[in-house]
């Protein structure tokens, strides 16, 4: 029983404990935050890549993938398969409406051809469209009193959905959130037009695509004007400040992509001057996007599209009607939604276990700050410790009372530690944006009140000769002094930059699995950081310590 008396009396009595709990406890908490927004920024990056192209990917750019919906039909009746949608992925320039004049500004942008209804289905489309009135009251309630989306009807959603102006029956067009200089993100994360006039949904763009010829040559440019229908928000910074959707048809058209007739060149014209029809050339897409059935992985979908697709080759190839043949399986990209984005997900996750491996250093801190307190406690309780191997206290029993007091500050430590970075992440959007913004007057006016009064209590220490009163208010009232000068001079700082990350927001998720392994670490180093003060207690022999000064 003593062992646990004599380590709570040890901890509830003095303060350098408590100092020991506050060292290990900063350790953890930085470790947690650290690593908790790197595990968010990869679950968010994986999070929106799979939403935003479904489970598995199969693509032949350029040339695309001709008889489509055969194929598009052939992986729909898999087992493992729940919905797919065709695509077309190019580029463009989008000429936008403003400013004023003549002179408009002209993006690039990455051009999507989506069937609306399918692609919704694979990618859940509706969830990403912005302009739209809200859900339920809740959502409703949650808004600011002038959001635009609290004053919109149906006609928008369901507009951006079909990419159909309903008013006039135009194919749409549907823009990424930050394609437009004209939208402005609030501090709440909504967004609002910049100027009224400028309410994209409103206006219209002129689209400019560039068609390529099965060799790789280049075709005239074709261009049309687009009513902007709507917009989407990914998430995804880089997505959404480049990509802009139309209607397959319209991007088959543009890139002379659609069916049309197959002549024979070669041969010589028929008598009425016109040449030998071949055949049908097919519609092509670049993509087929694929959707899993719950419960199925992407590996697995993967593995079933791949037979899928050799079958509906297969399929075209002994077809005679069907002159133009599907690629073969050997030359396409069937790839799972993590493959197609490896490139930006490898380095994440690298970037991220090497940040745990250079942090795991906070270990060794937590052994040092431990091991050094708990040697200045075993040199101070020398006698303490003689007096009880007098009394017949084993060494095991001596050596129990300090690896319970690491124990006790491992613990306590790392759960305020864990506690500490919950609160950080949790909160960690607020704090970026008030570090956006000036300080306010009464944060400095404060710091200088506080300052002047330790300055004055540093007075009083030195009027009374107390030297350790003197220098701990004296270094509070510099400490205070210097936070308000810089709170003073602070302007808004932006960290996290939209236009340099990938997302707009910070990710507010605790990586619990990082958080549970940290606090564990930090018990277990406290207690090795301590045994060694520890065995050196029990190794004091008891003469030797009462003759101890």
């Amino acid at each position: 029983m003593y062992p646990v008396q004599l380590a709570n009396r040890y901890l509830t009595s003095r303060i350098i404990p408590l100092i020991a709990v506050a060292a290990v406890a900063l350790c953890v908490a930085l470790v947690v935050i650290v690593v908790s927004v790197m595990s968010g920024f990869l679950d968010m990056l994986r999070a929106s890549g799979r939403t935003l192209m479904g489970d598995v990917v199969i693509s032949y750019p350029i040339r695309g993938i001709p008889w489509y919906e055969q194929l598009i039909d052939t992986i729909e009746k898999l087992p493992e398969a729940q919905a797919a949608t065709p695509l077309i992925d190019t580029y463009g320039l989008v000429r936008m409406p403003y400013p004023d004049g003549s002179e408009k500004e002209v993006v690039t942008a990455n051009v999507w051809g989506i069937e609306p209804q399918s692609f919704n289905r694979v990618t859940d489309f509706s969830k990403a469209l912005y302009w739209k009135p809200p859900a339920s009251p809740e959502a409703a309630a949650s808004m600011s009193p002038d959001d635009l989306r609290l004053k919109l009807s149906d006609k928008i959603l369901n507009d951006g959905l079909n990419l159909v102006k309903s008013d006039t029956g135009e194919p749409g067009l549907v823009l990424g959130m930050h394609v437009s200089i004209a939208n402005e993100r609030m501090r709440n994360g909504s967004y609002r037009p910049r100027y009224p006039q400028w309410f994209m949904p409103k206006q219209s763009v002129t689209l400019t695509l560039v068609p390529i010829s099965a060799k790789g040559t280049i075709a005239e440019p074709r261009e049309r004007v687009f009513p902007v229908v709507n917009e989407f928000k990914s998430g995804v910074y880089q997505i959404d400040k480049n990509r802009v959707m139309i209607s397959l048809d319209e991007a088959q058209k543009l890139l002379r992509m659609d069916a049309g007739t197959l002549y024979d060149m070669q041969a010589p014209p028929n008598a009425d001057g016109s040449l030998p029809v071949l055949g049908t050339s097919p519609a092509k897409v670049s993509k087929i996007l694929v959707r899993a059935k719950p419960g199925v992985t992407p590996d697995q979908l993967q593995t079933a599209v791949f037979a899928a697709y050799e079958k509906f080759a297969y399929d075209v190839a002994a077809d005679p009607s069907k002159v133009i043949k599907a690629p073969r399986v050997d030359s396409m990209n069937i790839l799972t939604w993590e493959q197609h984005l490896r490139d930006l997900i490898a380095p994440v996750e690298k970037e991220r276990e090497m940040m745990r491996i250079l942090f795991s250093i906070v270990y060794l801190v937590c052994a040092g700050l431990v091991l050094s307190i708990f040697w200045a406690i075993v040199q101070e309780k020398t006698r303490d410790v003689g007096i009880l191997r007098s009394v017949g206290a084993s060494r095991f029993g001596i050596l129990w009372i300090f690896l319970q007091y690491g124990l006790v500050i491992g613990a306590i430590g790392g759960l305020c530690g864990v506690g500490l970075g919950w609160l950080v992440i949790h909160n960690i959007n607020f704090i970026h944006e008030t570090i956006g913004q000036d300080a306010p007057a009464w944060s400095y006016i404060a710091s200088f009140i506080i300052a002047a009064i330790s300055f004055a209590m540093s007075v009083r220490g030195m009027t009374t000769g107390v030297v350790l009163s003197t220098l701990l208010w004296s270094v509070l009232g510099f400490t205070l002094a210097l936070v308000g000068v810089g709170l003073m001079l602070h302007r808004g700082t932006l960290i996290w930059d939209p236009s340099v990350y990938y997302f707009a927001t910070i990710p507010d998720q605790v990586d619990w699995f990082t958080a549970i392994i940290t606090w564990c670490g930090a018990v277990i180093f406290s207690v090795l950081g301590a045994s060694i003060p520890a065995a050196k207690a029990a190794d004091i022999h008891p003469v030797r310590a009462l003759r101890y000064e």
